[in-house]
């Protein structure tokens, strides 16, 4: 599917844009309510209520990561070449509502638990990439609109994330965790709705093929698939020799399918798929270290953190071990606008950033946070104040939108527009990947039960974090050895685009 295939008659009227970006973001914001609201409370369940050792904890989360981001790229050949990106979108949207439901109803019950989680793997491959999409095509051939769309894009699904990381806890806490998962499954039912009464907005950047009739037996087909890969996951998700098999061919498979593409490509198109990889490789291991605040970071925060923000000897407010993940997307929030502010200044005096650079500065954002949190565990007297939780989330949080936050602009900027979905797809299959191996990285700091039962506490995870901070400064090192590359692709891919 090309953007020829559909007219742009007033799409470039910013009022349309608008209207159509709106019903992305908040069926968006709902899903990241429902998606971040479990994640908040799903590793503690497993720690404390169902008492799994942290290794375990950790390779589960991390196989879920993983699943969870490698399904896009089935979702993005099926937007691009079966359903279409909205019908696609929608239809993992009500695997998710579904998936959160089961969690709610299926705790005491491990083979209910996995089947949960499987469903939630398999909405989120089908919504991810063509939720993207949709915000490609409404931007398309704005280049630096482009960035500051996917940048507020980013800030603005964060405040469904934060509601939810801050509610869901809470809930578990006082009400148990299958309120909690509920609340998950009703949110993502609300932006549903809000997708129902204002889908209309979207028709103009419809491409007419996807206004088409879809035939039953392609979505009896489809519908049959999905069953059948929700049951690879849920069989995987059980098995971590089978989960690391899987990410490992998952990774092969890729490699050889980018080989092919480039190899079958025109001579036009390759300069920007040599950029697309090599960008997309940089952001994605960002996810490593990203993966540690669904792991080491949030047992740290329950074993060596104190929960009460305190000036002085005043306690301003306490916050449990899952609600610390909020501060990532507190300042997500707080940050975006600043640097989609800067962006559309740098665009209008033709001196805007590279992406290279942007990630460059992004992994020295990395290495100096976990060198505040590598500080703190090493020196600490009992638990460590939670300030530091708030200043090393914000060099990571930084470090996320120079990243991981630029990997959907890079692809609707340098990858061609027929292979959009799959290229999305394949970019959160990178994704799952990394979180895989961060969580295998995670359990360098993994406490066996009789550490626990003892009390092991903040110094614990020093070691872990001062590992994460020199590889963080290893990877500034290359980039920066990098960066005269991706300069000269960017000129050939401009050139050729010019041309």
């Amino acid at each position: 599917m090309t953007a020829s295939s559909f007219s742009t008659a007033g799409v470039s009227a910013p009022g349309l844009r608008r209207r159509a970006f709106t019903v992305v973001l908040a069926i968006e914001l709902w899903e990241r309510f429902g998606y971040y609201g479990m994640q908040a409370v799903l590793t503690l369940f497993m720690v404390e209520q169902l008492r799994m050792a942290d290794a375990a904890a950790n390779l589960m989360m991390g196989a879920f990561g993983a699943l969870t981001y490698i399904t896009p790229v089935i979702g993005g050949v099926i937007g691009d070449r079966v359903l279409g990106a909205r019908r696609t979108m929608v239809m993992g949207a009500l695997s998710l509502t579904c998936g959160y439901a089961f969690l709610a109803a299926a705790l005491q019950s491990h083979t209910l638990l996995l089947v949960a989680m499987a469903l939630i793997s398999t909405g989120n491959g089908l919504f991810k990439p063509n939720a993207g999409n949709l915000v490609r095509r409404i931007y398309k051939g704005d280049h630096a609109a482009l960035d500051a769309a996917f940048t507020l894009y980013y800030m603005s699904v964060n405040v469904g994330s934060t509601v939810s990381m801050l509610l869901t806890p809470w809930l578990q806490i006082h009400y148990g965790a299958p309120a909690a998962f509920a609340t998950c499954a009703g949110g993502l039912g609300i932006g549903l709705l809000y997708y129902a009464l204002r889908s209309s907005w979207l028709e103009p950047t419809t491409p007419v093929s996807e206004k088409q009739p879809v035939p039953l037996s392609r979505l009896g087909m489809v519908a049959g698939g999905l069953a059948v890969l929700t049951a690879f996951n849920a069989w995987v998700l059980g098995s971590d020799t089978l989960a690391r098999l899987c990410v490992i061919a998952a990774g092969t498979g890729l490699a050889a399918i980018w080989v092919a593409l480039y190899v079958r490509a025109p001579q036009t198109e390759r300069p920007g798929l040599r950029l697309t990889y090599m960008l997309c490789l940089q952001g994605t291991i960002y996810l490593v270290f990203y993966q540690q605040m669904t792991t080491s970071l949030t047992l740290f925060a329950l074993r060596g953190v104190s929960g009460d923000y305190r000036i002085g000897s005043v306690t301003l407010f306490h916050m449990s071990a899952g609600q610390f993940q909020v501060l990532n997307s507190v300042w997500i929030m707080a940050l975006s606008p600043v640097l989609a502010f800067l962006y559309n200044r740098m665009g209008q005096q033709q001196k805007q950033t590279s992406h290279a650079r942007k990630m460059l500065l992004g992994y020295a954002m990395v290495s100096i946070g976990f060198a505040v949190w590598w500080a703190a565990a090493a020196h600490a007297d009992g638990l460590v104040s939670p300030w530091i939780m708030v200043v090393g989330y914000g060099f990571l949080s930084l470090a996320e939108l120079l990243t991981n936050g630029l990997g959907l602009a890079i692809i609707a900027r340098y990858s061609p527009a027929r292979l959009s979905g799959f290229m999305m797809g394949a970019l959160y299959l990178l994704w799952g990947i990394a979180m895989y191996v961060g969580s295998i990285i995670a359990n360098q700091a993994a406490l066996p039960p009789e550490v626990v039962a003892g009390g092991g506490g903040a110094a614990l995870y020093a070691g872990l974090f001062r590992t994460l901070c020199k590889v963080a400064a290893a990877v500034v090192v290359v980039l920066a050895l990098l960066e005269p590359l991706t300069r000269r692709w960017d000129r050939e891919h401009v050139t050729v685009i010019g041309g």
